[in-house]
C-alpha cells in the first residue's frame, strides 16, 4: 500500500468535508432569516447537491471510479440512466425503511423523503461513483474481506458512520424538551452529516495506522 494512494484519499475527503461547510454557510447569501433548523430542507438540498457534484468530479478526477467497458455513446447512456435509477431506488428503500422505524407515514413527507435523499448520497452515490452501477460489486465491497483497495475500506467506513450518526439523531426527538431541533427530521440530518464527516476523517487514519495488516485482493 503506497503511502500516496492514502494522501490522495486524505486530500479528497478534506475536499468533501470543507464542501458540506461552504454548502452549510452559502444560503446565508441568498436566502433570508436563513438558519440550519428554521429553513432546514435549503440546508439539506444545498448540502446534498454540493456533495454529490464534487463527489462525482473527484472520484473520476482520481481515477477512482471504474473505467468503462466501452465508449460507445449507448453505453454511457445506458450507465448513466442505471445510476440515477440506482440512485433513485436507494431513496425509495431509505424512505420505507425511515417509515418502518417510525417516521410520519403522510404528515412530513417531504421531510422524511428529503432525509432519505441526504442519506443516499452519503452512501449510494458514493457506492456509484466509486464502484459504478453494479451491484454485485456493492454486495461485494460490503461482505466480510471483500474490500480491494483503500478505497473500498473507506467506502464501508463512511457508509457504517452515516447510519449510525442517523441513528443516533433519531434519539433526541422523543425527549420533550421543545427544542427547534428536535423537529423531524433535524437532528436525524444533522447526526447522518456529523457521521459522514466522521467518516471522512476517521477512514484515512485507521487505514494509515493499521495499514501493515490490511491486505487486498487482486481485482
Amino acid at each position: 500500500m503506497k503511502d500516496i494512494e492514502i494522501k490522495g484519499m486524505v486530500s479528497a475527503h478534506a475536499i468533501i468535508a470543507i464542501t458540506i461547510l461552504l454548502a452549510t454557510l452559502a444560503p446565508t447569501l441568498f436566502v433570508g432569516n436563513y438558519s440550519v433548523y428554521g429553513t432546514h430542507l435549503v440546508w439539506l438540498y444545498s448540502c446534498c447537491s454540493a456533495v454529490a457534484a464534487v463527489n462525482i468530479a473527484l472520484y473520476a478526477l482520481l481515477g477512482v471510479s471504474p473505467t468503462p467497458k466501452r465508449h460507445t455513446l449507448s453505453y454511457k447512456v445506458t450507465k448513466l440512466f442505471r445510476s440515477f435509477m440506482y440512485f433513485g431506488f436507494s431513496c425509495l428503500i431509505f424512505h420505507g425503511i425511515v417509515v418502518l422505524y417510525g417516521a410520519p407515514l403522510i404528515e412530513s413527507a417531504l421531510e422524511t423523503f428529503s432525509f432519505a435523499v441526504l442519506l443516499s448520497t452519503f452512501t449510494t452515490l458514493r457506492c456509484i461513483c466509486m464502484l459504478g452501477p453494479n451491484v454485485q460489486a456493492w454486495i461485494r465491497v460490503f461482505s466480510k474481506n471483500g474490500a480491494m483497495s483503500i478505497w473500498d475500506t473507506s467506502l464501508q467506513i463512511t457508509t457504517l458512520c452515516s447510519v449510525i450518526g442517523a441513528w443516533f439523531g433519531a434519539f433526541p426527538i422523543p425527549l420533550d424538551w421543545d427544542r427547534p431541533w428536535q423537529v423531524w427530521p433535524v437532528s436525524c440530518t444533522l447526526g447522518a452529516t456529523f457521521g459522514f464527516v466522521m467518516g471522512l476523517l476517521v477512514a484515512p487514519s485507521w487505514i494509515y495506522w493499521y495499514r501493515k495488516h490490511l491486505t487486498y485482493k487482486s481485482k
